[in-house]
């Protein structure tokens, strides 16, 4: 072991060594004469584990040197030994010390009697607040405080049962029953594990154990309700303090009024707490009059009478106050006793607490205890113990009672004290310490009177005591006049020392900044015009301009854009008188304020909102009496009555006023230029805003008094929002909708304890969002960061009751709150109100127009004061009654929104009328002001919060951001304020998730096409290459081919259709990019996606039985070419066979000759058949005859009449019918004018080009006719027809039309016809390869090696014709695809962008000639265009030779491969090799029959050195090839060779269905080749399509997208002059599948109206009329704002 050798008189040197039990040991080195003492060495690494008020648990390490067995272990404090405890254990722990005290702890080791030296540590005893707040888990909120956003952010906790586990949870389980105003919030506590479990209940205990009946095993989990709500006072900021205390009060708990501090002994008025508290209470002195008092509590001038405690008291204090100011009737726990749940455990630190409450009469004597208001103190604790205390309520109050059993000499403390306040001593007989004596001598002392006595006889029970304590404290309120409001208590406070929780110098400087602002305040109509100027007239009459601007309802006979033009003169009129005001004295003062830091901002605004209600009431109150007196004594001065009205409607003044008055600030300054001072200096109010919006201050989202929303400034707090809390900006928004004053507010202050700002004296106007924090914990079952709720101003107000537009403004407000929602509670007072039919229809028209623009918000109907338990059962009949108003009220709505479709009310959304209705109680529990809120409501409330959260948590709509919200309120509002709502409504969010889903099902669209484009070049191969002599085929009849290649393609279509659809279903399925608003148009691509294997499966069924019969057509020439080369060469061995027999060398000269003669003579001896030449004109028109022969007789007598080869040889003309009709007609070309001739003209020219190009394009294909090419082109025909049937044209239009074009076909196809047969003639074949057959002839008589000749011939005229085939087959899928994913894509890959790209390239190069082509010649100007696109993107680029050499190197793997196949089986025979090849490259290349053929004759090569020269030559190929490609550079000409036009399929993907604006003519946009509904991003004035006035023949200015919410006239039909009039508003009824959705906004069609500014002339030149009377407004528009209203309309970011 080790010991430790000290030199007592010099302690500090000492020497350690190690000693062996058993063993001496020598030490060397000490000092003669010297004591030396040995000892242990001391443990070391002293711990302390644990503190707490009262013990200190310490613990430390063994020493391993030292062996020992025991320790002494001393407690000291301040130099004395509290305890000493020897222990043979490393740990100890002391109880029984005192709190806060500092503590020095020695530990030394002791061994075989020795003891070492003591290792000392310090340590501190907790504080008894100390030692609570570490139990309720408080501890660090002793200096970082709890704030109310740490209260109201949404937790687990927030929608869970589960019990109070642990110490900890009991402050949160109280403040979140307190924030839902549960009168049971302060009967908290730990539930035991007994409890948790079902232990010892009554049928458990099946044992006898009487001891843990006596002891209280839970008191250890028990805290003292008081100490939970005095820590967390002191562990809260101001606000918090302030909520806390209002929810109590509403509780009808008493609140702090003096808090203490036990740590400091100090204690804090709570007034700044209490300021929030307003009261209404009807005095007794009031109640004929039927009038109320109103106010806020702090400024009350009411009596105040104290109870106090000295020494012990038998009685319970808090007991007797609950009765004294309870009803029998109404029994109400104001004060925590000893009876109540854990009111029996010791209080730790709220002794020396004042509580306070108010008894507050309602006016009726019957229930009323006092007559008049009256406070009522308690003093928890001594007064011994709480002297500053005691004075403070002897200076502040009218009466003190003091609670006493024995006085002793105590009572000298009730003499000490200065003292305003009358003193009574209340006593109990019945107590065993009570003496008379003592009593008699303190009352003469204090010199009482009998009336200062209350005493409770032993006869006496506690009703009659309380009666007594009742009269004494009336008597008191009724005589005694010299009240003290609480304000002025702060003056005693200071005197006593007490501190002041209002004097924090950041809320000392809030006040002065509110009452520079509000002192000034006289009359507040007055104010509002001074201080408040912008948000007055001006901004209504911006308001009432910007609605007329979308519903144009005054315009009456003016032109449209004209009318438009005059608003917005007069807005920018308005705006420049705006922006001339100056910043107020007053708004100066308040942006300074709301700048400061974070905590005096919110104090500021507290201090305002209070400041500006206080006047408010005020001066409303003296407004209704004056209402009330002229009412009742002088009815007949109406006008007066009426100017008192307007005043109380406009005497009512919040912060929201002052913060709209910022808004409308910004919004001027922002029209100023970037660089004005004033805009320079305001930029950052959005940023404020949103500050405060974090802070928790509500946003005004919809200003209430103009009924209007300022965008800009709303979208720029928004956008600053988003970026202070990026990433974490999703939203969830839940909102409530119901009739004024039943409660709304009150629903979402219970259910999430926000506070909106409602001005006093007047219900919510307008709607205020405001932001909860959801939890970290919490984020993943609702995936959102905050809780977005909206409060919105009541349906069906009183306010708009005598507006004509009431029902409008309404309907406007739940539209906007709706689309904004994720989900909506829909509040009804009483289960069966009377309002409820007014309001569902309300409702009802906002949730169809969701449905139809892709939003599907969820509701729930909230019925309210519905008590019965049995309310959701018994109101089974109420439900199904409900559902059927609402679906009456859905039939009603949808009428009036043009969607008959939708019948029921589950039609428009999902609803289950079980789950979707709650039923709360009555909000009060009792007769207010004295009741409580009724536990019930706020239980149910608590469950229809969970339910929410759950729905909340389920809502397809969790990925909206902050910035989707923003877009969402733009696109909502814009759309609301156009009458016709659901064809006005146009939204980004939408849009991009359409530009989204069509992106992405034409990407779907085209690899299903390019697919099948693969899939029939190589069917179409495998029929060429059938039956050729080098292919053997598994089938020996071409209609076995057939069947099984139609097989397999409805397999391969079926197969992609249903790939389509997966794809389509799992894109919908996904929770990202705003799906659910494209829910509607699913339908349409699904129907798209079946539309498009139809089609592919006529054209590929098509595609393969012409190639069959092509093929079988060509058999009998191939039988015939076969015999010819068969016998030519048995006539070239022949003539070899005799030359050689005359065994002389012959020349080619000679052998040039014999050969000449045997060939003159073997084709004359060949049968000269020729080809049949079919009569093309005959089949193409038994064909139309066929197309026609449901037209009718007298149509099949006219076509009979007619010879189809004299159709087509002249231009095609519409020529009218009758006298009147033709000079119409001639009137009207004279003027350039549109008519119905001129329409049906354009179609027909349109219709001619779309035909002729497709014969031009099969007859460049050079293959043989088939009647598939007439049928498609009378497809063409009937499909553009069927698209145009509103022009109303006549069969003999039809007829006409249709035997021109395919008059016109049968001409060129039987030109083709003829070529072919030409280009396949037998006898020309065989000419062909004359020179070849002479060439192998001399060859095999002079026996010269052929092998790498013919290895040059087989590549040259068999495999490179194949390969350039194959590429040029494989090149158009390849161009397209190029066009699709490479540089600037994005133009085809949507009909929309693809617009916009041609809109955007129009204004870049602002050429006449181009906008009058693509507005007269559309699809014209759409094909140059995208071959422009194709040539620029090919020209100058390597990516053609690119494409090229891909197929190419593709192409000569596989034929190198299929040699090097052909020989691993080593046969001799060439021919056998060459088939092998062939068969090889089968599937992929089509070798020429004619070809082959000449080559296999005469040929003697040797098979091994044929491949080594043939793989040589393959590559010598390859080479050459690429060097053509390179010199290939002719774009278009290379275009004119492709089987697949590239631009044919990029015109078919963006061209769409071809159909127009009916009064633009703009082209329809939509995605989906089977969409029921046609619509243009941007519409255009309708005179650049030369449409002009019927009398000025001045091109009219109209744009559509105007027009259809104006009071403007069309004719219909358009092109017939009569007086057939129709109101545009009415446009569907005539063109139902026409979308014209209303400008978003008025910059909407800038870029159309710039170029009817600048073409103006040229184009009324152009069209033979007057220029257009050009809006003033749109003079100002630039090439940049063209560009961007462009942009904007479009959605390009």
């Amino acid at each position: 072991m080790r010991m430790a050798l000290e030199r007592k008189r010099d302690k500090d040197k000492k020497k350690t060594l190690s000693i062996k039990e058993s063993n001496p040991v020598d030490i060397e080195g000490l000092c003669p004469g010297t004591e030396y003492a040995f000892r242990p060495v001391p443990p070391h690494k002293i711990k302390i584990d644990h503190v707490s008020s009262d013990s200190v648990s310490l613990s430390w390490q063994k020493n391993r040197l030292c062996d020992a067995k025991e320790y002494i272990v001393t407690c000291n404090c301040d130099g004395k030994d509290v305890q000493e405890i020897s222990t043979d254990s490393n740990s100890q722990t002391f109880s029984g010390l005192k709190p806060g005290m500092k503590y020095a702890l020695w530990v030394s080791s002791l061994h075989k009697g020795l003891r070492s030296k003591s290792a000392v540590t310090y340590t501190h005893t907790k504080t008894q607040l100390e030692s609570l707040l570490h139990d309720l888990g408080l501890e660090r909120h002793q200096t970082e405080k709890l704030t109310l956003s740490d209260v109201l952010q949404i937790d687990l906790k927030t929608v869970t049962d589960e019990q109070a586990q642990c110490l900890p949870d009991l402050p949160w389980a109280f403040l979140k029953k307190l924030m839902m105003v549960n009168m049971t919030a302060r009967n908290v506590k730990c539930s035991s594990v007994a409890e948790a479990s079902g232990e010892d209940s009554f049928y458990n205990a099946d044992y006898l154990d009487l001891d843990s009946l006596v002891l209280n095993q839970d008191a250890a989990n028990m805290v003292n309700p008081l100490d939970i709500v005095t820590a967390l006072f002191l562990c809260s900021n101001g606000f918090l303090q302030q909520e806390i205390v209002l929810k109590m009060s509403t509780c009808q708990f008493s609140v702090p009024l003096l808090l203490p501090n036990c740590d400091s002994d100090q204690c804090t008025l709570m007034l700044w707490a209490m300021r929030d508290i307003v009261k209404k209470f009807r005095p007794h002195s009031l109640a004929d009059t039927k009038s109320f008092v109103e106010e806020r509590i702090v400024h009350s001038d009411l009596p105040t009478v104290s109870f106090v405690r000295l020494g012990k008291c038998s009685m319970s204090k808090s007991q007797i106050l609950n009765k004294l100011l309870s009803n029998p009737q109404q029994y109400h726990d104001t004060f925590v006793y000893h009876d109540m749940e854990c009111g029996d455990s010791p209080r730790r630190i709220s002794n020396g607490l004042v509580e306070i409450s108010w008894y507050l009469p309602c006016g009726n004597k019957n229930i009323d205890i006092f007559g008049e208001p009256v406070a009522v103190a308690n003093l928890r604790g001594d007064i011994a113990s709480f002297e500053t205390q005691y004075s403070f309520l002897c200076q502040t109050s009218v009466a003190v009672f003091v609670f006493f059993d024995n006085l002793d000499t105590k009572y000298k403390l009730l003499t000490s004290q200065h003292t305003r306040a009358q003193l009574f001593l209340v006593g109990n007989l019945q107590s065993e310490s009570f003496s008379l004596d003592t009593l008699k001598r303190t009352a003469a002392e204090l010199d009482l009177k009998k009336c200062n006595v209350i005493l409770k006889t032993k006869q006496m029970n506690d009703a009659d005591f309380v009666k007594n304590l009742r009269r004494t404290v009336s008597d008191v309120i009724t005589n005694f006049k010299t009240n003290m409001p609480m304000e002025q208590m702060a003056d005693v406070a200071h005197e006593l020392g007490i501190l002041v929780d209002e004097d924090a110098p950041e809320c000392q400087r809030a006040k002065q900044n509110a009452e520079a602002i509000t002192s000034n305040i006289n009359e507040i109509s007055q104010f509002k015009e001074a201080q408040l100027p912008l948000q007055g007239q001006i901004w209504k009459e911006l308001a009432r301009l910007e609605k007329e601007e979308c519903r144009k309802r005054k315009a009456g006979d003016k032109n449209i854009e004209m009318y438009k033009s005059e608003l917005q003169e007069q807005k920018n009129k308005l705006r420049a008188k705006q922006s001339k005001y100056d910043i107020s004295e007053a708004m100066t003062c308040f942006i300074k304020a709301i700048s400061c830091p974070g905590t005096e901002r919110s104090y500021f605004l507290k201090w305002m909102r209070m400041n500006l209600d206080d006047l408010s009431r005020k001066i409303l109150s003296g407004l209704r009496e004056q209402y009330k007196e002229k009412c009742q004594n002088s009815p007949e001065n109406k006008e007066e009555i009426k100017d008192l009205d307007l005043q109380l409607s406009s005497s009512s003044l919040g912060t929201e006023h002052f913060l709209r008055e910022m808004g409308q600030i910004y919004e001027s300054a922002v029209l100023l230029s970037d660089t004005a001072p004033s805009r320079q200096q305001l930029h950052h109010l959005p940023k404020l805003c949103a500050e405060l919006l974090l802070d928790g201050f509500p946003l005004e989202l919809v200003d209430g008094d103009a009924s209007n929303i300022p965008l800009r400034w709303v979208s720029d707090v928004l956008c600053q929002l988003n970026a202070m809390v990026q990433p974490k900006s999703k939203i969830l928004v839940l909102t409530v909708l119901g009739v004024q004053s039943t409660g709304k507010s009150t629903l979402l202050n219970t259910m999430f304890g926000v506070q909106f700002a409602v001005s006093s004296g007047r219900c919510t106007r307008g709607a205020f969002m405001l932001l909860i924090k959801v939890k970290d914990d919490f984020k993943n079952v609702l995936n959102c960061d905050f809780l977005v709720i909206i409060d919105t101003e009541g349906l069906k107000s009183p306010e708009f009751a005598q507006i004509d537009e009431s029902f409008e403004h309404d309907n406007e407000l739940a539209t906007l709150v709706v689309g904004l929602s994720d989900v909506t509670i829909i509040n009804i007072a009483m289960e069966n109100s009377t309002e409820m039919k007014d309001i569902l229809q309300i409702v009802v028209h906002a949730f169809l127009r969701m449905k139809e623009v892709g939003k599907k918000p969820r509701c729930q109907f909230v019925h309210q004061n519905v008590s019965d338990v049995s309310a959701h059962d018994k109101n089974m009949r109420d439900r199904k009654l409900l559902l059927e108003q609402l679906n009456e009220m859905t039939c009603a709505a949808a009428k009036m929104e043009k969607k008959e479709e939708n019948k029921n009310f589950t039609d428009v959304m999902e609803y289950n009328p079980d789950t979707g209705n709650w039923y709360i109680p009555g909000l009060w529990h009792g007769n207010p002001p004295m009741a409580p809120v009724n536990a019930g409501y706020s239980e149910a409330v608590y469950e229809l919060k969970k339910n929410m959260i759950q729905v909340l948590g389920k809502c397809d709509s969790s990925s909206n951001s902050v910035l989707d919200f923003l877009e969402w309120t733009k696109s909502l509002w814009n759309a609301v304020k156009y009458e016709n709502f659901i064809f006005s409504f146009r939204n980004s969010l939408v849009a991009d998730a359409y530009m989204k889903l069509c992106t992405e099902f034409n990407k779907w669209e085209w690899s299903f096409k390019k697919h099948m484009y693969t899939w029939v070049t190589h069917a179409q191969t495998r029929i060429s290459n059938f039956g050729t002599m080098a292919v053997k085929s598994p089938t020996s009849d071409m209609g076995d081919l057939l069947s099984h290649l139609k097989r397999e393609a409805r397999t391969k279509l079926l197969e992609w259709e249903g790939n389509l659809l997966d794809k389509l279903t799992k894109y919908f399925e996904q929770t990202q990019g705003n799906v659910c608003l494209v829910e509607r148009y699913r339908e349409d691509f699904s129907n798209t996606a079946k539309g498009l294997r139809r089609e592919m499966e006529n054209s590929v069924l098509n595609q393969l039985e012409a190639a069959v019969e092509i093929k079988q057509g060509m058999n009998k020439v191939d039988v015939i070419k076969k015999t010819h080369t068969t016998k030519l060469e048995q006539k070239v061995f022949g003539l070899i066979e005799c030359c050689r027999k005359t065994k002389a060398q012959m020349t080619d000269k000679e052998l040039d000759a014999e050969f000449e003669q045997m060939w003159n003579k073997t084709v004359q001896e060949l049968s000269c058949t020729r080809m049949e030449t079919k009569d093309i004109f005959s089949k193409v028109f038994n064909l139309l005859r066929l197309n026609l022969q449901r037209k009718g007789s007298s149509v099949h007598e006219l076509v009979d009449q007619i010879h189809l080869n004299q159709c087509g040889l002249d231009t095609f003309q519409v020529n009218p019918e009758g006298l009147f009709k033709r000079f119409k007609h001639t009137l009207n070309q004279w003027f350039n004018i549109d008519d119905h001739i001129t329409k049906v003209q354009k179609l027909a020219n349109s219709i001619i080009g779309a035909c002729f190009q497709l014969a031009t394009e099969k007859v460049e294909a050079k293959t043989d006719y088939h009647d598939n090419d007439i049928q498609e082109i009378l497809h063409i025909i009937e499909e553009r027809l069927t698209a145009n049937k509103d022009l109303e044209m006549d069969v003999e239009f039809e007829v006409s039309l249709k035997l021109h074009i395919c008059g016109f076909a049968a001409r060129e196809f039987q030109k083709m016809h003829e070529h072919f047969n030409q280009v396949n003639d037998p006898r020309r074949c065989l000419d062909q390869y004359k020179g070849k057959y002479c060439t192998d002839f001399k060859d095999l008589f002079n026996e010269r090696d052929q092998c790498q000749k013919k290895a040059v011939e087989f590549t040259s005229l068999c495999l490179e014709p194949a390969v350039e085939d194959n590429v040029n087959s494989s090149l158009g899928p390849d161009i397209v695809e190029e066009m699709l994913i490479g540089k600037n894509s994005f133009q085809f890959s949507t009909r929309a962008f693809f617009q916009y790209s041609i809109l955007n390239n129009l204004l870049s190069e602002c050429r006449f000639e181009s906008y009058v082509s693509y507005i007269s010649s559309y699809e014209d100007f759409v094909k140059e265009w995208i071959l422009d696109q194709i040539r620029e993107r090919f020209t100058d680029s390597p990516k053609m030779f690119e494409l090229k050499e891909q197929h190419l190197k593709a192409n000569i793997k596989r034929i190198t491969d299929a040699i090097k196949k052909a020989q691993i089986n080593k046969n001799s025979d060439l021919q056998i090799f060459v088939e092998d090849i062939c068969s090889e490259l089968k599937d992929t290349l089509v070798i020429p029959n004619d070809a082959l053929g000449a080559f296999m004759i005469l040929n003697n090569a040797d098979q091994t050195q044929f491949a080594n020269w043939l793989t040589a030559s393959v590559e010598d190929m390859g080479q050459s090839l690429r060097e053509k490609y390179k010199k290939d550079v002719d774009v278009l000409d290379k275009l004119r060779n492709l089987k697949i036009k590239p631009q044919n399929e990029l015109f078919t993907r963006v061209f769409g269905c071809g159909v127009h604006c009916p009064f633009c003519m703009t082209p329809c946009e939509a995605g989906g080749e089977t969409h029921t509904e046609h619509h243009a991003s941007v519409h255009r004035p309708k005179g650049l399509g030369s449409v002009r006035e019927h009398h000025s023949q001045t091109l009219v200015t109209d744009i559509c997208s105007s027009s259809v919410n104006s009071e403007a006239l069309f004719q219909f039909p358009l092109w017939r002059l009569v007086d057939k009039w129709h109101p545009y508003k009415n446009y569907r009824d005539f063109f139902p599948n026409w979308l014209i959705a209303a400008d978003s906004s008025i910059e909407a069609s800038d870029y159309w109206k710039y170029v009817m500014v600048k073409f103006n002339r040229q184009f009324a030149s152009q069209y033979n009329a007057n220029p257009a009377l050009i809006p003033p407004a749109w003079r100002a528009i630039t090439k940049k704002n063209a560009g961007k209203s462009l942009r904007e309309s479009f959605g390009i970011k």
